[in-house]
Protein backbone atom coordinates (compact mmCIF):
# COMPACT_ATOMS: atom_id res chain seq x y z
CA UNK A 1 0.00 0.00 0.00
CA UNK A 2 2.82 2.27 0.70
CA UNK A 3 4.64 1.47 -2.48
CA UNK A 4 0.94 2.46 -4.12
CA UNK A 5 0.82 5.89 -2.56
CA UNK A 6 4.88 6.53 -3.44
CA UNK A 7 4.11 5.56 -7.03
CA UNK A 8 1.21 7.76 -7.02
CA UNK A 9 3.00 10.91 -5.48
CA UNK A 10 6.10 10.67 -8.20
CA UNK A 11 3.29 10.76 -10.80
CA UNK A 12 0.56 13.43 -9.65
CA UNK A 13 3.06 16.62 -10.77
CA UNK A 14 3.47 14.67 -14.21
CA UNK A 15 -0.03 14.14 -14.17
CA UNK A 16 -1.51 17.76 -13.56
CA UNK A 17 0.92 19.01 -15.56
CA UNK A 18 -0.32 17.26 -18.71
CA UNK A 19 -4.49 17.90 -17.59
CA UNK A 20 -2.90 21.73 -17.24
CA UNK A 21 -1.25 21.44 -21.17
CA UNK A 22 -4.34 19.86 -22.35
CA UNK A 23 -6.54 22.43 -21.12
CA UNK A 24 -4.23 25.50 -22.51
CA UNK A 25 -4.39 23.95 -25.98
CA UNK A 26 -7.53 22.74 -26.39
CA UNK A 27 -9.65 24.92 -28.70
CA UNK A 28 -12.67 26.94 -26.76
CA UNK A 29 -15.77 26.01 -28.82
CA UNK A 30 -17.98 28.93 -26.41
CA UNK A 31 -17.69 32.02 -28.39
CA UNK A 32 -19.43 35.37 -27.27
CA UNK A 33 -22.25 36.13 -29.60
CA UNK A 34 -22.03 39.64 -31.13
CA UNK A 35 -24.79 41.48 -31.03
CA UNK A 36 -26.46 42.99 -34.59
CA UNK A 37 -25.99 45.95 -36.62
CA UNK A 38 -27.65 48.88 -35.25
CA UNK A 39 -30.45 49.99 -37.40
CA UNK A 40 -29.34 52.40 -39.71
CA UNK A 41 -32.16 55.22 -38.62
CA UNK A 42 -30.90 58.81 -37.45
CA UNK A 43 -32.53 61.37 -35.06
CA UNK A 44 -35.36 63.10 -36.06
CA UNK A 45 -36.35 59.87 -38.57
CA UNK A 46 -38.87 57.42 -38.34
CA UNK A 47 -38.13 54.23 -40.13
CA UNK A 48 -40.62 50.98 -40.61
CA UNK A 49 -38.64 48.52 -42.56
CA UNK A 50 -40.88 45.40 -44.44
CA UNK A 51 -39.22 42.21 -42.56
CA UNK A 52 -38.27 41.63 -39.25
CA UNK A 53 -35.67 42.34 -37.37
CA UNK A 54 -35.26 45.60 -39.47
CA UNK A 55 -34.62 43.51 -42.51
CA UNK A 56 -35.81 44.05 -46.41
CA UNK A 57 -36.37 47.70 -47.89
CA UNK A 58 -37.08 50.66 -44.94
CA UNK A 59 -38.79 53.89 -45.25
CA UNK A 60 -38.06 56.93 -43.73
CA UNK A 61 -39.95 59.51 -42.04
CA UNK A 62 -39.35 62.85 -40.48
CA UNK A 63 -41.26 66.44 -40.31
CA UNK A 64 -39.77 67.64 -43.00
CA UNK A 65 -41.60 65.24 -45.18
CA UNK A 66 -44.82 64.56 -42.56
CA UNK A 67 -47.53 66.62 -41.35
CA UNK A 68 -48.00 65.79 -37.33
CA UNK A 69 -51.29 64.63 -36.21
CA UNK A 70 -52.09 63.73 -40.37
CA UNK A 71 -53.03 60.04 -41.20
CA UNK A 72 -49.53 58.76 -43.20
CA UNK A 73 -50.35 55.11 -45.11
CA UNK A 74 -47.27 53.59 -45.78
CA UNK A 75 -46.26 53.35 -49.62
CA UNK A 76 -48.87 51.18 -51.97
CA UNK A 77 -47.68 47.76 -52.01
CA UNK A 78 -45.57 47.97 -48.04
CA UNK A 79 -46.63 46.23 -44.97
CA UNK A 80 -44.12 47.17 -42.59
CA UNK A 81 -43.24 44.40 -39.98
CA UNK A 82 -40.13 46.90 -37.61
CA UNK A 83 -39.26 50.37 -36.60
CA UNK A 84 -37.26 52.36 -35.17
CA UNK A 85 -38.58 55.33 -33.70
CA UNK A 86 -35.91 58.09 -33.13
CA UNK A 87 -38.34 61.22 -33.43
CA UNK A 88 -39.02 63.18 -30.32
CA UNK A 89 -42.72 62.73 -30.62
CA UNK A 90 -44.91 59.74 -30.05
CA UNK A 91 -45.75 57.84 -33.07
CA UNK A 92 -48.70 55.64 -33.79
CA UNK A 93 -48.49 53.11 -35.66
CA UNK A 94 -52.08 51.12 -37.42
CA UNK A 95 -52.58 48.11 -39.15
CA UNK A 96 -55.34 50.02 -41.05
CA UNK A 97 -54.12 52.08 -43.84
CA UNK A 98 -56.63 55.28 -43.06
CA UNK A 99 -55.44 55.04 -39.18
CA UNK A 100 -58.78 53.78 -38.18
CA UNK A 101 -59.68 52.29 -35.09
CA UNK A 102 -61.06 48.93 -36.22
CA UNK A 103 -57.96 47.76 -36.66
CA UNK A 104 -54.91 47.56 -33.94
CA UNK A 105 -52.85 50.38 -33.41
CA UNK A 106 -50.02 51.24 -30.70
CA UNK A 107 -48.34 54.78 -30.05
CA UNK A 108 -44.75 54.75 -29.04
CA UNK A 109 -43.06 57.27 -27.33
CA UNK A 110 -40.45 58.96 -29.40
CA UNK A 111 -36.32 59.44 -28.27
CA UNK A 112 -35.50 55.71 -29.18
CA UNK A 113 -38.10 52.90 -29.48
CA UNK A 114 -36.62 50.04 -31.32
CA UNK A 115 -39.09 47.30 -32.00
CA UNK A 116 -37.97 44.65 -34.21
CA UNK A 117 -41.01 42.47 -34.51
CA UNK A 118 -43.92 44.36 -34.59
CA UNK A 119 -46.94 43.44 -33.12
CA UNK A 120 -48.78 43.28 -36.46
CA UNK A 121 -48.32 44.07 -39.81
CA UNK A 122 -48.12 48.15 -39.89
CA UNK A 123 -50.11 50.09 -43.11
CA UNK A 124 -50.25 53.23 -41.44
CA UNK A 125 -48.79 56.04 -39.26
CA UNK A 126 -49.45 58.73 -37.34
CA UNK A 127 -46.94 61.52 -35.83
CA UNK A 128 -48.43 63.02 -32.44
CA UNK A 129 -47.59 67.25 -31.76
Amino acid sequence: MQRRLTNLRARLPHVLLLAMLGLLTSTGVASAATAPPAPACQKGEFCVWGAESFGGTVHKFDLRTSNPEECIPLPEGFDGHSFVNRLSRDVTIYQSEECTTEGDFITYPGGGTYVPQGPFVIRALKIWD
